[in-house]
């Protein structure tokens, strides 16, 4: 297959590296040519332009049999969520509408999911959240899904939150000793390592179906104090100190409280998960840390 990743960076980087290992035509999609280099050491070739400018589009090669977007705000406001999110996934879909790929992935979020309850959440469960920046990839997921009616192949992965080399928010700052358990740690993650993320994108390339949204969640939801508790454990570091669990921050910060299936994408993409919990996929990375002569980031 010829296919577009949109966003080369820490998950399309290497999705288009596994996905050239098995034989596929990759091209990369960049605002920079800071990583051209990167890409064609990976055996992706670069090209340049920003989605959030349609005329850097328009004379682009557009015969693409698959299409990925991952692309990503850089944490980012409101304003470069929706530059990038909602006007770069509008901006793709006029683009290629007249010569549309045979599946066009994007890589939504678990964060438009606002329960706060401790529920089970299923992709046929309201998605009515409070923060702003969830809010504009919720607008982004109606346009897919509007486009997909009108015969573009649009699949929609809502992506928990994605850990693996380098990357893992809590794990970084339990290893700095700045980690907090907020209240009684009751609080459940939801996550999703790198690799299984690359895994279920080209599952979903391969049997996702238009107009369908699957969560890319592992198969364990944890809580916050079981997650610390098996890192305190593992490394043999004292538990992190217990904090006040702020609602309003929680509120600001777009923070819920929900346990998200994956049963859907399971039964459907049939992705088996070669890290089924956080304990398997953070089992690997110390290994690996510790292969490398740190712990430290």
């Amino acid at each position: 297959m010829r296919v577009l990743i949109v966003g080369c960076g820490y998950v399309g980087l290497p999705l288009g590296a596994e996905l050239v290992r098995q034989g596929h035509e990759v091209i990369g999609l960049r605002r920079s040519l800071l990583a051209a280099a990167e890409l064609k050491a990976a055996g992706i070739t670069p090209l340049h332009a920003d989605i959030t400018q349609p005329a850097t589009l328009k004379n682009l090669p557009r015969d693409f049999d698959w299409v990925v977007n991952c692309s990503a705000s850089g944490g980012g406001g409101a304003d470069d969520y929706r530059k990038i999110y909602l006007d770069g996934n509008r901006h793709l879909v006029a683009w290629l509408a007249d010569l549309a790929p045979k599946r066009f992935i994007y890589t939504s979020s678990t964060s438009v999911y606002a329960q706060n309850d401790g529920s089970v959440v299923t992709e046929k469960s309201p998605v009515e959240p409070v923060a702003p920046l969830a809010k504009i990839l919720v607008e982004t997921e109606k346009l897919l899904l509007a486009a997909a009616g009108h015969e573009f192949p649009a699949v929609i992965l809502r992506v928990a939150g994605i850990y693996g080399p380098g990357r893992g928010h809590s794990f970084k700052q339990f290893l700095r000793g700045e980690a907090r358990i907020e209240g009684d740690g009751a609080r459940w993650l939801n996550l999703i390592h790198r690799e299984d993320l690359i895994g279920v994108i080209i599952a979903a390339l391969d049997r996702g179906v238009a107009g369908e949204i699957y969560n890319a969640a592992d198969n364990a939801a944890s809580s916050q104090l079981e997650f610390f508790a098996w890192l305190a454990a593992a490394l043999k570091r004292p538990l992190p100190p217990k904090g006040a669990a702020d609602a309003e921050v929680w509120r600001k910060r777009g923070v819920t409280n929900k346990r998200v299936s994956n049963a859907k994408l399971r039964a459907e993409l049939k992705y088996e998960f070669q890290y089924p919990d956080f304990r398997a996929g953070y089992a690997a990375e110390i290994a690996q840390l510790k292969k490398d002569g740190g712990l430290g980031f």
